[in-house]
C-alpha cells in the first residue's frame, strides 16, 4: 500500500455519549478544541469509536483520545493522560473498538504508528440527559486547559509540530 501523505500533525479524538451526561464529555472536549481553529491540529468529535478513524490516525503523528471515566471521588476533578501502544490483534468480533484496536488498525493497514495518549476526564452522571455535572465540567476545563498548552506553540506537541519531524 503507499505510504499516506500527513497532512495533520496532532489529532484529538473525543468520544462518547452525548445524552448519557457525563459521557458526553470527550465528545464536547473535541467540538471546543476543534473551534481554536489551530493550524497543526485536528479535532473529531463521536459518539463511538469507529474502524474507519483508523485512516484518520494514519495521517497524524499524534493522537490524543479523549474520553469520560467513572470516578468514586467527587471532589477530585483530576484528569489523567496516559501513553498508549497499538494493540497486537487489530481484528475485532464486537462492537467495542478501543483506542489501542484503532491503533493496531492504523499499523496494520497503513504502517503508521502516531504517537497516542488518553486523556480520561472524571466522570460520575450517566443518567440520560446532556447537561454534564459539576465534577465533569471542572474536568472538562483542566482538560481544555491541559490541551491548550500542549497542543500551542511551545508546547509539548506544539513542539513536535513545529518541528516538522516526520
Amino acid at each position: 500500500m503507499a505510504a499516506r501523505l500527513k497532512t495533520m500533525t496532532v489529532l484529538v479524538v473525543g468520544y462518547g455519549n452525548t445524552l448519557r451526561g457525563d459521557d458526553g464529555v470527550g465528545y464536547q472536549v473535541a467540538e471546543t478544541v476543534a473551534e481554536w481553529q489551530l493550524p497543526h491540529v485536528r479535532s473529531i468529535a463521536v459518539q463511538q469509536l469507529l474502524p474507519e478513524l483508523a485512516a484518520d490516525l494514519a495521517e497524524v503523528e499524534i493522537v490524543v483520545f479523549v474520553d469520560a471515566v467513572v470516578t468514586i471521588d467527587s471532589l477530585a476533578p483530576n484528569i489523567t493522560i496516559a501513553p498508549l501502544v497499538a494493540g497486537e490483534d487489530a481484528t475485532f468480533s464486537t462492537h467495542i473498538i478501543t483506542p489501542q484496536l484503532l491503533l493496531g488498525m492504523a499499523q496494520r493497514l497503513y504502517g503508521a504508528t502516531p504517537v497516542a495518549y488518553l486523556l480520561t476526564i472524571p466522570a460520575i452522571d450517566f443518567t440520560l440527559g446532556a447537561n454534564l455535572s459539576a465534577i465533569a465540567s471542572q474536568g472538562k476545563e483542566l482538560a481544555l486547559d491541559y490541551l491548550k498548552s500542549a497542543v500551542g506553540v511551545g508546547g509539548q506537541f506544539g513542539s513536535i509540530a513545529d518541528s516538522g519531524s516526520k
